[in-house]
């Protein structure tokens, strides 16, 4: 069979399976490996040290599997629905769109093991291939950008021209030639920086680089300690992700609906009471999150994150919940909980944290506790909320 129609047949089943966005380049070395590199040196990843063990199979897919010949790039819409007009108010966590549903691994796996099964026993067109979906060790941007499928946008996410970047990218290595498609050469973000003023942490750097230390994303779910105490006011009501650097591209204006069940949202992620999360024990929270994105957080990385916007709403209303917080098992969740209660301007609140100074024996906590009061001293000096 003719790369030219194998290539035609493996995009139709691809699209057949829900692949919006498809590509094929022939095997190479990275041509941004440098970059990525000097990205990781400059510290741009934080704590995900990963990212740098990975980096030498990223040079060449065919460390991966070496019989590799070409590349697929594809890309899966999960674009949905809007966000609820909820998502406005400071009581309502927020989730990032791409984890409203399923666990988008685990269903765009399932896709791609039949994507190679058509290759390699319907079509009998290879012998072996090896697929990834967002956390294998391959350049996906740079792949699908080579593909033809877009450009890299000043937010770092691909954008597709007719179809915006809301996108999973995949990849599959196949040991067989596929005619190669022309890559996306311009960028089209102009002169426009939306994204880069709209990112509250200003963690978009202008020449398309992240510094992921500053990400909301990053914070939320890939972080795995205390979130920097002055980052955290600029989360707003954010626990899990962040997609405002998409929602404000002009791209993204018209991007299309997914067609795809499993990502549809589940009514409890599109506008969850930020005091009601803050209940979730071990047993509630593995329940409620089960086949979602969301249990990559663990429960302690998601309360933590909870309590920060509990904070952050600085209601009366949430003494109780951050109460329970500042009594979890989980010193990440109480060390937050106390910094949350610290926000609030309310009696309440600080009679709570010096209750909890009594009892608390972990020195992190306890520092937050008294950080947290300290910051009382200097409303009540400031703004005379408490007499003696």
């Amino acid at each position: 069979m003719s790369p030219s129609s194998l290539t035609s047949l493996l995009r139709e089943k691809a699209n057949e399976l829900g692949f919006e966005l498809v590509g094929a380049i022939p095997v190479s070395r990275s041509k941004t490996i440098d970059i990525y590199n000097a990205w990781l040196k400059k510290g741009y990843a934080g704590s995900m040290a990963y990212l740098e063990r990975h980096a030498e199979l990223k040079e060449d897919p065919r460390q991966l599997l070496p019989e590799t010949m070409s590349l697929l790039a594809l890309g899966f819409n999960y674009k949905t629905a809007d966000p609820s007009e909820k998502a406005n108010n400071p009581d309502i966590g927020c989730i990032s769109r791409y984890a409203w549903g399923d666990d988008y691994h685990e269903l765009i796996r399932r896709k791609l093991s039949v994507l190679e099964d058509y290759l390699c026993r319907e079509l009998n067109a290879g012998k072996i291939s090896r697929s990834f979906v967002d956390s294998g060790p391959v350049l996906e941007r740079e792949v699908a950008q080579r593909a033809g499928l877009g450009w890299i946008g000043k937010h770092s996410n691909l954008i597709n021209w007719k179809k915006g970047s809301w996108f999973f990218l995949a990849e599959l290595l196949v040991d067989v030639q596929l005619e190669t498609d022309l890559p996306f050469t311009r960028v089209d973000c102009g002169t426009c920086t939306i994204c880069i003023e709209a990112c509250p942490t200003e963690a978009i750097i202008a020449d398309r680089t992240l510094d992921a230390r500053l990400c909301i994303s990053y914070l939320t779910i890939e972080l795995k300690g205390a979130i920097p105490v002055e980052l955290r006011p600029k989360m707003a009501n954010l626990i899990f992700g962040c997609d405002i650097c998409q929602q404000v591209c002009p791209w993204n204006r018209d991007a299309p609906q997914s067609q795809e069940t499993g990502l549809l949202p589940r009514p409890e992620n599109i506008s969850p009471r930020l005091i009601d999360l803050m209940k979730l024990d071990q047993t509630a929270f593995s329940k409620r999150f089960r086949m979602s994105p969301v249990k990559r957080s663990k429960r302690r990385g998601f309360l933590r994150n909870v309590a920060v916007a509990l904070g952050n709403w600085a209601n009366p209303g949430a003494i109780p919940a951050l109460s329970l917080g500042l009594d979890d098992e989980e010193a990440l969740v109480r060390s937050h909980s106390a910094w949350a209660l610290g926000q609030i301007p309310d009696l309440q609140a600080k009679t709570k944290l010096e209750e909890a100074k009594i009892t608390e024996k972990n020195p992190e906590v306890l520092q937050e506790i008294e950080a947290a009061l300290a910051a009382f001293a200097l409303k009540a000096v400031d703004q005379e909320i408490f007499t003696d």
